[in-house]
């Protein structure tokens, strides 16, 4: 068994980080570090309103941002007005704010709200829960960084991009609805504001007569759509309907799909539905996938994948152009650092809006 492997690749307006197993990717996080994630994050925050209904109170924090605070976390007992030393246990998601605990205070803490640390990036949180997991990284500026908070040894710089067209093509499925099955069929993930549903396709199986075939499809979907959950951060209610089988048969899976979730503390299979599907349920604490990449994939998004792709072809004293859609060029107008980090690297870049340019024909090249 190959030894966890830990990637950080880091280009402009973006930091994307690749756990790998046995030469697999099986933790997949992308960070923007102009708008970062938050989770972890100790702040001074002032109570703003008690919920009674919700079992605690808002608190409002630096920059305008209000998360809430359980009576179970260290609400209970305040007053509207009160300041209070947060972190954030939970991302904000879906529209809500941030959830909040509250973290003991050497002496009483008053206002204005305002940041007192950040919380631990991708890498970090990794490094310390795969303690023997060597991380490497294709930026100078990344590696100073680990390695001051993990020693020189262990923190690797690379010459070339640490994705190789493997794991970059795992990462470009996870910003799209479908995945591939090993020895055929598919599944299409589709989160939704109530749910996130999960369809198993059984793809030239469908219409088959060959009932242990199904059956075999199944139980290695099963296993994927663990893999899947855990890669995209998916949470809250999931339901996934299964290929082809009758409700007896649907209910024999529900041991391997027990089997799967036990890889994942956050995740809970609760049963079949009376329409046959299989119920999951997957605590929320990270920001899902799909709603940092947008889905469809963003404008901006599409322009942070255009910068990385030009950084890789940039040559020295070329005069380079960005050909996109011109929400792709506002979008990066718009991101804090993500152009300036681009020219800090690669030269001047000279934006071309083209109203004409299709999703994912974003291209930059010599002039």
């Amino acid at each position: 068994m190959a030894a966890p492997l830990i990637l950080v690749s880091t280009s402009p307006g973006e930091q994307r980080t690749a756990l790998l197993l046995d030469d697999r990717l099986e933790a997949a996080f992308v960070e923007r570090p102009a708008r970062p994630e938050g989770l972890g994050d100790l702040h001074i925050g002032r109570l703003a309103a008690r919920a009674p209904a919700m079992g605690g109170a808002f608190v409002a924090l630096a920059g305008g941002e209000t998360g809430f605070l359980p009576d179970s976390d260290g609400a209970k007992g305040h007053t509207e007005g009160d300041w209070l030393r947060v972190a954030i246990t939970r991302a904000a998601q879906g529209g809500k704010g941030p959830r909040l605990a509250s973290r003991p205070a050497p002496e009483p803490v008053s206002g204005p709200p305002r940041l007192l640390s950040r919380g631990p990036d991708a890498p970090l949180r990794l490094a310390g829960q795969y303690p023997d997991a060597p991380l490497l990284t294709d930026s100078a500026t990344t590696a100073a960084r680990l390695r001051a908070a993990l020693g020189k040894e262990r923190v690797t710089l690379s010459p070339t991009p640490v994705f190789d067209d493997e794991v970059e093509a795992a990462f470009d499925e996870l910003a799209g609805p479908d995945v591939a099955l090993p020895g055929g069929g598919r599944l299409s993930i589709h989160p939704t504001p109530a749910l996130v549903a999960i369809d198993v396709d059984a793809g030239s199986l469908a219409g088959g007569r060959d009932a242990g075939a199904h059956l075999a499809l199944n139980r290695r979907a099963v296993f994927e759509v663990a893999r899947q959950i855990r890669l995209r951060h998916l949470a809250g209610a999931i339901l996934v309907d299964m290929a082809g089988l009758p409700m007896a048969r649907r209910k024999a899976l529900l041991p391997a799909m027990q089997e799967a979730a036990a890889a994942d503390p956050d995740l809970r299979v609760v049963g079949i539905t009376g329409l046959g599907l299989i119920e999951l349920q997957r605590r929320r604490v990270r920001t899902p996938l799909h709603e940092v990449l947008g889905q469809p994939t963003s404008a901006l998004t599409r322009g942070l994948a255009a910068l990385r792709r030009g950084l890789r072809q940039a040559r020295p004293g070329a005069r380079l152009v960005l050909k996109a859609h011109p929400a792709v060029c506002a979008a990066l107008q718009d991101w804090p650092g993500a152009l300036q980090d681009f020219v800090a690297q690669a030269g001047p870049l000279q934006l071309r809006p083209d109203p004409l340019c299709l999703p994912g024909e974003e291209d930059i090249y010599a002039e």
